[in-house]
């Protein structure tokens, strides 16, 4: 079984760090990039295809919300999760 591919999008670099950590230790999770803007996460989104967003909800340039919003119209596989 591959492991479910996963973007972190956050513009807090220690949340992303930290969330990185977290997933680091399940063989089933692979974190493959980072976006500290929302138009960053909808661009990822689109180049790499995860298999899952983690999405922060505040972000500059675009909010979590309006990036969720494209990346779903746009690429309705991938699965987002909002943090905040």
């Amino acid at each position: 079984m591959k492991p479910t591919r996963v973007v972190i999008a956050d513009d807090h670099a220690m949340v992303r760090d930290g969330l990185r950590g977290m997933l680091a230790s399940d063989r089933m999770l692979q974190v493959v990039g980072e976006a500290s803007t929302g138009a960053e996460a909808v661009d990822l989104a689109h180049r790499l295809k995860p298999d899952l967003i983690l999405m922060d909800i505040r972000m500059p340039d675009m909010d979590g919300l309006a990036a969720t919003r494209r990346i779903k119209e746009e690429i309705p596989d991938t699965r987002v999760i909002m943090i905040t």
